[in-house]
């Protein structure tokens, strides 16, 4: 277990086989806002991203796909204006058929600030997800999101391309009274 993680032990031995796994698997890491969810992401994970990128807030459709393409470019080189997600989720095809890695780590946080109204966003995932990434072996996907209502109705509960297309859901609750303690001790604060 990651020394930096306090608790959230059966958490990170599933992200941990999900990731020694043979098949490609979709991830949803959820939960209120400040619980760890990014953090137990980054902590488990540190440095094996083969892309990774987060959602802006109160931001439209034109602004996601810029910050998509931004981050894109951090990772592989210099990318074209997307016109929509299906072109930004080309390019990230396109790219991640480039890397070496062995498994292709993706992150994707904040993911239901991605899906600006009329922007075909979860279409597009779908078509990633449906059309190439879940008949490889080698692709782990990763979502995170505070928006639990989101990734309740679009992913758990989804009636259309991505129904019973999540591989693994983790539901990341607050801290624990006996966290909380090993959380203040580790922060040396004394109450």
């Amino acid at each position: 277990m990651k020394q930096r993680i306090i608790g959230r032990v059966k958490e990170q031995r599933i992200l941990e086989a999900l990731y020694r796994s043979d098949s490609s698997e979709f991830v949803a890491v959820y939960g209120r806002r400040r619980v760890g969810k990014t953090f137990l992401v980054h902590e488990c994970f540190d440095g094996q991203f083969v892309f990774e990128v987060a959602g802006l807030a109160n931001s439209n459709t034109v602004q996601q796909l810029e910050n998509f393409r931004n981050a894109l470019q951090r990772f592989g080189g210099a990318q074209p204006q997307f016109k929509n997600w299906q072109e930004a989720f080309e390019a990230l095809i396109k790219y991640i058929l480039g890397s070496r890695k062995k498994r292709k780590l993706i992150f994707f946080d904040e993911l239901p600030w991605m899906d600006t109204p009329k922007s075909n966003f979860i279409s597009a995932l779908e078509g990633f997800w449906n059309g190439w990434a879940s008949g490889r072996h080698d692709i782990m996907l990763v979502v995170c999101g505070s928006a639990t209502s989101w990734i309740t109705n679009n992913l758990i509960n989804n009636h259309g391309g991505l129904h019973n297309r999540l591989t693994r859901q983790i539901y990341l609750r607050p801290f624990s009274l006996a966290e909380s303690q090993s959380f203040l001790l580790k922060r040396n604060i004394v109450l």
